[in-house]
């Protein structure tokens, strides 16, 4: 019973964190609502610029990022499922560290930060496309800026890079949950105290650190 209420506790949080960050209080933004109306002055910004060498190389490097991590959680996915069907490494894992489960519920409980890291690969690669749709996009802009087109082609990949940024970063979500899901391997009370502080550390960052007061100042 334990181990389900820890089970269920990691899912609510994972689940009302999430959605809190993308709809959080008008009185109190995010990060991550507040960097969206940056990245919709970003393409207003770009339809003047000349030459557009920077906007592209930017879009570049944030194409790179969403690549690290799907890669990175591509390893740590085959890791995990190389350890979860390799028996006797789970024992002797199991034998060796204050675990608190017999190897076969060790290998049961490792599916839950795999799942957690699949999810995060999915958005990541889904991320890292949208991205490349933005791309194509922004070349779209006329020169022009008095081109009838210029601005809505601005707004459309505007849009786009808010849908890309919005999946990488419940990539990221995902695997700091990944990680809290390790301390299943402890007990049920091991991942409640990991999951809360998972939950804690990422409501902070988007709503009460130091850099989203810097990000918040002259918006309007």
């Amino acid at each position: 019973m334990a181990d389900l209420l820890a089970l269920g506790l990691i899912v609510a949080v994972w689940f009302f964190t999430g959605w809190l960050v993308e709809h959080p209080p008008k009185a109190r933004p995010s990060v991550t609502v507040l960097m969206q109306r940056y990245r919709h002055e970003w393409m207003q910004t770009f339809v003047t610029r000349q030459p557009r060498i920077f906007d592209g190389t930017l879009i570049d490097s944030l194409r790179q990022a969403t690549a690290f991590f799907a890669s990175a959680s591509m390893i740590a996915i085959g890791g995990g499922v190389a350890l979860i069907g390799n028996a006797a490494t789970v024992q002797e894992l199991a034998a060796d560290l204050p675990l608190d489960a017999r190897a076969s519920a060790l290998s049961l409980k490792l599916m839950l930060p795999v799942f957690f890291l699949a999810n995060a690969l999915l958005k990541f690669v889904w991320s890292h496309r949208l991205f490349g749709y933005c791309a194509v996009l922004m070349a779209a802009v006329p020169n022009d800026p008095a081109d009838p087109l210029a601005y809505p082609r601005a707004a459309q990949a505007a849009e786009i890079n808010i849908t890309a940024a919005k999946s990488f970063n419940r990539g990221l979500h995902s695997i700091y949950f990944a990680l809290a899901a390790l301390g299943w391997l402890f007990g049920p009370l091991g991942l409640t105290v990991t999951t809360i502080l998972a939950g804690g550390l990422l409501l902070r960052r988007e709503f009460a650190s130091h850099s989203r007061e810097i990000i918040g100042r002259h918006l309007g």
